[in-house]
């Protein structure tokens, strides 16, 4: 009977832990209602087992009663009493069972209600305290709860709810910086913008002050210009030309190509340079003849040597000139003295080849050399403009340029796209 009933007992907890284990998102009102359950069905089986075992004592006692009496006739009437006093004994025993098992039943289940109510109360002051304390910051009050345990996380919960506190004060007070060190970035910034936009006023107006003058320039210096070349080509017409005449000639050359510089550079983005056929070996003899009272000022002779004739390239003749003439004015200056300049005209398939070259010093920064305002030679005079205007040029008319130097040769060469090809 006692190994039977510690069976019942082991298996009914084993089963009771299995589903506690297994149901994890139980709530504590199912949880109840399973424990009492299994606390009626374990009072069921407790009682179940004695009845039968009190049950099996009835029967045993009346077999031996049998045994006893069964050779004495006298004796059936005194079996039959004893019987009936046993039944009697049985129904007490039984009654007295059920009432204790039902007892413990109620003592079991009401100690069982009283301390889960009490869990219920403690869970229910830590439910509200983690809702309440998302808005207001509220403390839980330790004397609100029963179980000690619960007492020591109290004391977790307000420590985590004081430092989330100064954390967030914290925050606040940096966040109030930040916005007071914004806004002062800001006026800074407004500032700074004003003042770059009236410097930007300022840049623009000039700029257009400087366009202006540039043009005007350039404009008021055509005359004198022509005044002058007119006036030697008049005084070398009916008298000789002398070295002093010579150098004035050259000088205003010079000016010349300078003033052709500026009015490209003036007009460039103002007017359209329409192209036209050009005869490339005619218009390079025009240009050297031009150049030449320069060339022989600075020690220097132009050797022309042309492959092939009616060569026809399709150009605007400005810019063919300012390619052209920088080149020449360029080899004038750097070229050593005593030295030729070699200028070539040659077919090279569908495209025209004009090269310029000399013996000088070799250009070290072949790729800076078109940059404005670079010289290889800071004692020579010039901007320094004059490359940079002939790779513009060549840009934005597709013409190769290639630059081949060294201390025997400097040599500029320069490819256009013949005429009907």
């Amino acid at each position: 009977m006692i190994v039977i009933m510690f069976l019942m007992i082991n298996t009914l907890n084993k089963i009771h832990s299995y589903f506690l284990l297994k149901m994890n998102s139980i709530t504590i009102k199912q949880a109840n209602i399973f424990t009492t359950l299994f606390i009626f069905i374990f009072t069921i089986v407790f009682a179940y087992l004695l009845i039968i075992e009190n049950y099996n004592d009835y029967e045993r006692t009346l077999v031996s009663q049998k045994s006893i009496h069964e050779h004495v006739l006298s004796a059936e009437e005194e079996y039959l009493q004893t019987q009936k006093k046993l039944k009697s004994l049985l129904i007490k025993n039984t009654i007295a069972i059920a009432t204790l098992a039902f007892i413990l039943f109620a003592i079991m289940l009401g100690l069982y209600k009283i301390f889960n109510t009490l869990i219920q109360k403690d869970m229910q002051a830590f439910l509200e305290f983690f809702k309440d304390t998302a808005h207001n910051e509220q403390v839980l009050n330790p004397n609100a709860i029963f179980f000690k345990e619960f007492k020591t996380m109290v004391g977790y919960a307000n420590n985590m709810v004081d430092t989330i506190s100064e954390q967030k004060r914290t925050l606040k007070e940096l966040n109030l910086s930040l916005e007071d060190k914004v806004k002062e970035k800001t006026a800074d910034l407004i500032l700074i913008n004003k003042n770059l936009e009236r410097e930007k006023i300022f840049s623009q107006e000039l700029l257009v002050s400087q366009k202006e003058f540039l043009r005007y320039t350039v404009h008021e210096t055509n005359t004198p210009l022509s005044v002058i070349l007119t006036s030697i080509e008049l005084f070398v017409m009916k008298n000789q030309k002398d070295r002093q005449l010579s150098k004035i000639e050259a000088a205003v050359k010079n000016i010349f190509n300078i003033y052709d510089d500026l009015s490209y550079l003036v007009k460039k983005d103002q007017i359209e340079y329409p192209k036209i056929a050009i005869e490339i070996d005619l218009y390079l003899r025009s240009r050297l003849d031009f150049f030449t009272e320069v060339a022989e000022l600075s020690k220097i002779s132009f050797v022309y040597k042309q492959e092939v004739k009616d060569l026809f390239i399709y150009f605007n003749e400005t810019k063919l000139q300012r390619i052209i003439d920088n080149t020449i004015t360029n080899a004038i200056k750097y070229t050593l003295a005593n030295e030729d300049v070699e200028v070539c005209l040659k077919r090279v398939g569908s495209f025209v080849d004009i090269s310029l070259g000399s013996k000088s010093k070799e250009i070290k920064n072949k790729d800076k050399i078109f940059n404005s305002f670079y010289r290889e030679e800071k004692h020579q005079e010039g901007f320094g403009i004059g490359l940079r205007l002939v790779k513009n040029i060549c840009n934005e008319e597709d013409v190769q340029i290639s630059l081949d130097s060294s201390d025997e040769k400097t040599i500029f060469t320069y490819r256009f796209k013949m005429m009907g090809e």
